[in-house]
């Protein structure tokens, strides 16, 4: 099977799967949270100032900043899609990595610095709030369980990254001034809605596709040493 096949087939089997799990649609936020987060981060490291953030209950968000060149307008723009999509990428590192409670860990510290500094009001609110106790509960959970979730949270995050970006190249051919950072990159350049969609879509690929590799190299290591410790096994019997 070719690679784009597989890379086609592990998500909808992902996503899929993922929908029959109940609550499943408030983790979704996760890649919100990041997005906007993103955006901030951005923001200031440009000198920019960012004064709120948004996350809505529809798993959309708004960031308020204010930037001073159209350079840094450009980035902050950039920076949420793709922050989103490599955020995807460093939760299967961390799978592969087996660092599980490292993962929460920063998770729950981005949530927190949203809700001491940026978010205010609303469902986000309330939102992060939950997040941070249920992250902090799964730290010292079972560790079966805690993968789990993890795991969950990995592949919630990647369909995420990539849906929204096809929705966003959606909008962009149906209503352009209505595609969010896509249209705001239209008005600061001379590339339309759509190219804008199109690059978020295809780096969104670009690391589901290494998003797959990380999955698929960690459960290969797991049978290597699986069979190893099998064939050790065997020879000591012999013995």
């Amino acid at each position: 099977m070719p690679k784009w096949a597989k890379l086609v087939l592990y998500l909808l089997v992902a996503a899929v799967l993922t929908r029959l799990i109940p609550f499943s649609s408030l983790f979704r936020n996760l890649n919100t949270m990041i997005h906007e987060f993103g955006h901030a981060v951005v923001a200031l490291a440009t000198s920019g100032h960012v004064s709120s953030i948004d996350l809505n209950a529809n798993h959309s968000g708004a960031t308020y900043v204010m930037t001073y060149s159209t350079w840094s307008s450009i980035l902050v723009s950039l920076a949420g899609y793709m922050s989103a999509s490599l955020f995807a990428v460093l939760l299967f590192y961390g799978y592969y990595k087996k660092q599980q409670k490292q993962g929460l860990i920063l998770m729950t510290a981005v949530a927190l610095i949203m809700l001491i500094l940026y978010v205010h009001d609303g469902f986000g609110v309330v939102w992060l709030i939950g997040f941070i106790a249920l992250n902090v509960l799964m730290y010292f959970v079972w560790e079966p369980l805690r993968k789990f979730y993890y795991m969950l949270l990995c592949f919630l995050t990647l369909e995420e990254s990539i849906t929204s970006s096809l929705y966003l190249a959606w909008v962009s051919i149906t209503s352009p001034r209505a595609a969010g950072d896509a249209a705001l990159l239209a008005q600061d350049t001379f590339v339309p809605a759509i190219g804008w969609s199109i690059l978020f879509v295809a780096f969104s690929l670009l690391c589901a596709n290494w998003c797959i590799r990380l999955f698929a190299k960690t459960h290969e290591g797991r049978s290597a040493n699986r069979s190893s410790n099998s064939g050790s096994r065997r020879s000591k019997m012999r013995a």
